[in-house]
């Protein structure tokens, strides 16, 4: 299948898409003023690390960590190989999934294996798209986990030097509580990409418009007083283990 030009590419265009349609301050323009501890700092730069190592298909590491995220989307399945055609049952565009990494890096394959080990019955789900009355034309299940960690990056202006919205500065207390937050919320985000899907009767044509409003939702939710850990966030019930 060949993906819409609207829901994938490369870094500077899928960016460019979500700088026009979603970079907007939750309760206003105002730039918060918040100083990180010590712990939130460090976790923080650890998670921007992670952010900036682009994926490697000569990278052993790399390699394991691939063919990991298929035995655990598919384990009676041998992989023939990590280019094989196999990969599009995936959701990947072709058969080589390295390159549907130029939008993102190595980060969104460690959100995707950490969704399908920490919430096997949701990856699955999803995956397989066991629920709701389906699209003729399906959103690919690898690719929109791509974009979704990409949408992450971009809403919680990761790269700042420190938070400069309300979202941003709970998400940063929710790291200094867990250092697995990025990867619990990258779970949540993608639950709400598929509700989101099914409540708009999208097609893949429109996925950027579904990412559009899970990430509205996604900020309301982590703009509430009461979200201490990323387990507050309502939308978390919508995982299962």
């Amino acid at each position: 299948m060949v993906l819409a030009n609207d829901m994938v590419g490369s870094r500077t265009w899928f960016g460019g898409i979500l700088q026009r349609t979603g970079l907007r301050r939750n309760g206003g323009d105002k730039i918060l003023d918040y100083t990180l501890t010590l712990t939130e700092e460090k976790r923080l730069q650890r998670l921007r690390d992670r952010c900036l190592v682009p994926f490697d298909e000569t990278r052993p590491d790399h390699q394991e960590s691939l063919t990991a995220l298929w035995y655990v989307a598919f384990p009676n399945v041998r992989l023939t190989g990590l280019v094989s055609e196999q990969w599009k049952d995936m959701g990947w565009q072709g058969p080589n999934p390295s390159t549907d990494f130029r939008g993102c890096g190595f980060t969104s394959l460690e959100n995707l294996l950490f969704f399908a080990r920490t919430y096997p019955v949701s990856f699955h789900r999803l995956l397989h798209k066991q629920e709701g009355k389906r699209a003729l034309w399906e959103y690919p299940f690898a690719v929109a986990g791509i974009n979704v960690t990409y949408m992450l990056i971009q809403m919680l202006d990761l790269f700042s030097d420190k938070p400069r919205c309300i979202p941003g500065m709970n998400f940063v207390k929710m790291l200094g509580e867990d250092e697995e937050a990025f990867d619990v919320l990258f779970c949540i985000a993608f639950e709400m990409v598929d509700g989101q899907w099914l409540a708009m009767n999208a097609s893949y044509m429109q996925f950027n418009d579904v990412l559009q409003a899970t990430r509205i939702q996604l900020e309301r939710e982590l703009s509430l007083e009461d979200t201490h850990r990323v387990q507050d966030l309502p939308a978390y019930n919508l995982l299962y283990k």
